[in-house]
């Protein structure tokens, strides 16, 4: 096993990382900016260093601070989390060129997939249902791009190869404003993912975002942990997710569980990963694959008793899967709701010192979060705080419980989107399960 993990990353997902750490045995170093050396898991780890300055560019995304630290603690491997350089092939290449181990893929297989062109094709190659779209990136031949979306059918979606998270897409209805949508689309592309290519798809006008959790090793072993529903979102960003998703019949589920982990192993991947789907009217679409542990990573683990964070570790240790695929079992339902600090109704972050923090609990409940009495929120990143995942034996018992749960939470000091998520908790449309992802916004009359 590893003998020491260098952390680099903040938050609830590092706390999470160092946790897991320490069950294994495994020793912890916190790499941390200017702005959070009172982060809990920085106070809780065995070493820490300073890396940068508050801001990210600075600090989280400063490779060569980050491998220096990792040389000057003696740390063995890196664990890069989800954001900053979790999906970053380059800094996945100068982490092992400088004789550590990544914790995720391999960097050749985060290009692959970090690529969209590339990861559909290679999934189409793998069986996986994949939109209708462009077969490809478009180039410069306008005639050949008019006639390609004639094919498809409007409306159509440009999409950035290099985009993600929401962002370099652009939905285009008729064919007047199409030729326009792919230039403005290509012009950001370059600015912000340093690639100008471009590809179309069919745009699905009312679909679900369901994705399934995938473990593979380096042994030729993969596994599936189910699907989670992530359709709660409000622009691209997602506010409540659960699993299993509602509707999804145990043959979906083992027919693209099948084919996502045949895809694994063709691909090589190694690590946690998770294929995402727009599903519509009975059909998956492959859209993307995250090459990282996600956010929403504990639903899965509540309901398979699966520790994905621990396996992603043992993993890139080289051990083998420990389970195989008749030994996960669906059990209940989990639900999980992020906690922002931000202002419930104009979405506005909320920084500043938390007076008084009181985490929920009963039967069913977890909380993954890094604040306490006293900590000061920054304003330097993303708003999220926490996460309160409520689990139960069927979807209407781990609603209630999350209601119970958000009722007992207590964070003053600061605004937080609770109010908005017992509001999601109570909305009949919610409850009644299968709603598509406009449907959050379109409650707040944003959509």
């Amino acid at each position: 096993m590893i003998e020491k993990i260098l952390i680099a990353n903040r938050g609830e997902i590092a706390l999470r990382i160092l946790r897991a750490c320490r069950e294994l045995g495994i020793k912890t170093v916190a790499a941390h900016s200017e702005a959070d050396r009172e982060l809990k898991h920085v106070l809780l780890a065995d070493e820490s260093v300073c890396i940068g300055p508050p801001p990210s560019a600075d600090s989280y995304l400063q490779v060569p601070a980050i491998i220096s630290a990792a040389e000057v603690t003696d740390s063995v491997a890196i664990h890069p989390g989800y954001g900053f350089l979790s999906e970053n092939a380059d800094f996945a290449e100068r982490v092992e060129r400088s004789g550590f181990i990544f914790i995720g893929p391999r960097p050749d297989t985060i290009r692959l997939m970090g690529d969209k062109v590339s990861a559909i094709e290679s999934m189409k190659r793998a069986g996986v249902p994949c939109v209708p779209g462009s077969d490809g990136p478009l180039d410069d031949n306008k005639r050949r791009t008019i006639e390609l979306a004639r094919e498809i059918g409007y409306p159509v979606i440009v999409k950035a190869a290099g985009g993600g998270g929401g962002r370099g897409m652009r939905t285009v209805h008729a064919e007047a404003s199409l030729l326009n949508a792919v230039a403005l689309t290509r012009a950001e592309a370059g600015a912000a993912f340093g690639n100008d290519t471009v590809y179309m798809e069919k745009f699905l006008e009312n679909p679900r975002h369901v994705e399934f959790q995938v473990l593979s090793d380096q042994h030729g072993n993969a596994i599936h942990l189910g699907e989670r529903d992530c359709s709660m979102q409000r622009r691209h960003q997602k506010v409540v997710e659960e699993a299993p998703a509602p509707g999804i019949t145990e043959a979906q589920r083992e027919r693209l569980g099948a084919l996502c982990t045949q895809a694994c192993r063709e691909i090589g991947y190694r690590g946690a990963g998770t294929f995402e789907f727009l599903y519509q009217d009975g059909e998956f679409y492959f859209i993307e694959m995250n090459t990282r542990v996600q956010v929403e990573h504990p639903v899965t683990e509540m309901i398979t008793g699966v520790d994905i964070v621990r396996e992603q570790i043992r993993i890139a240790a080289g051990e083998p899967l420990r389970q195989r695929q008749e030994d996960i079992q669906v059990r209940g339902h989990a639900i999980e709701c992020r906690i922002n600090a931000e202002d419930a109704r104009t979405f506005m972050p909320s920084p500043g010192a938390i007076d008084q923090f009181h985490a929920p609990g009963g039967p069913g409940i977890r909380v993954d979060s890094h604040i306490y009495s006293g900590y000061r929120v920054p304003p330097y990143y993303d708003s999220m705080i926490g996460k309160i995942i409520a689990h139960g034996e069927d979807r209407a018992a781990a609603i209630a419980r999350m209601a119970n749960a958000l009722h007992e939470t207590v964070i003053e000091g600061i605004k937080t989107n609770i109010p908005l998520q017992m509001d999601i908790m109570a909305d009949s449309g919610f409850q009644a399960g299968g709603a598509n992802i406009h449907y959050l916004e379109k409650k707040l009359g944003l959509g």
